[in-house]
């Protein structure tokens, strides 16, 4: 075996795990195997310019049942979901119910404008002009919600079932 193999035989999470640190990519309190495993739960890349903080605290609620009017782990529905990120996150307290949260919490985003941690909301596909469901948007057009059926779970913007039911973004006001 020359020296050169010996090298590549490493693995890469040590490898990972040295190099972290050392491009300043580490931060208090999150270390790779944090982030490594909130990219496994969110099922997508997780990148040095991401915000950590709210990759892991989104991969926390991964498959936590719907439960309507909940806000815990043992159940939540969609704002309750949104509300819970953002205090943990944000350190900011948000409306309780969907409505609220589009009207009073944030400015008006359109979809091509959208950033890591604004909201998501969507109609009911009757009622056009009322927020019925909100998500927080993550990256490359994928979000984190409360689904009736499903739990938390990480959706796309561009799903036949979303797209048609778009409503807009929502930037949280300082």
């Amino acid at each position: 075996m020359n020296k050169l193999s010996r090298h590549i035989i490493l693995p890469a999470g040590f490898i990972m795990a040295m190099l972290l640190p050392a491009c300043g990519t580490h931060l208090p309190g999150y270390d790779f195997r944090e982030i490594a495993h909130a990219a496994i739960r969110l099922d997508m890349d997780i990148d040095q310019a991401d915000n950590h903080r709210l990759y892991i605290e989104a991969a926390r609620w991964i498959d936590v049942p719907y439960r309507y009017g909940g806000n815990t782990m043992r159940g939540t529905d969609c704002s309750g979901l949104t509300a819970n990120i953002y205090k943990k996150v944000y350190h900011k307290k948000l409306k309780r119910s969907v409505n609220e949260q589009r009207t009073k919490n944030c400015r008006k985003i359109a979809r091509r404008n959208l950033k890591e941690g604004d909201l998501v909301f969507f109609h009911d596909g009757r009622r056009k002009r009322s927020a019925t469901h909100v998500g927080i948007y993550l990256k490359e057009g994928k979000f984190i919600h409360a689904s009736t059926s499903q739990g938390v779970i990480v959706s796309r913007l561009d799903e036949p079932y979303y797209d048609r039911r778009w409503m807009q973004g929502g930037r949280i006001k300082d």
